[in-house]
């Protein structure tokens, strides 16, 4: 008997300026960001993944020197991708979006 495991799959929302961020990124890092927000989609915490405090349900994941900040929302069972960013930028631009 095979046995198939229903996992949910999240429904990804992504900030309107995230595009533009992504497309600003070295061509390199470019693809492996693109994959990271993608893979959220299967697994909203994966390993390497940390919380960031004073946030509720919000995360980053680091990819090289940059910053994939997002939130989980459990309930609705969405991923929202709040931002992308250079380590020193995340920070002082992207936390501050709603």
């Amino acid at each position: 008997m095979t046995g198939k495991t229903s996992r949910t799959h999240y429904r990804l929302l992504v900030h309107a300026a995230v595009p533009k961020e992504i497309e600003a990124i070295p061509a390199p890092l470019r693809t492996r960001v693109k994959n990271v927000i993608s893979s959220l989609v299967e697994d909203p915490i994966p390993v390497g993944a940390s919380r960031i405090k004073g946030r509720v349900n919000a995360y980053r994941i680091r990819v090289a020197n940059y910053r994939v900040v997002y939130e989980v929302h459990v309930t609705e069972i969405v991923v929202y991708v709040v931002g992308v960013a250079h380590r020193r930028a995340v920070y002082k631009r992207i936390l501050r979006r709603k």
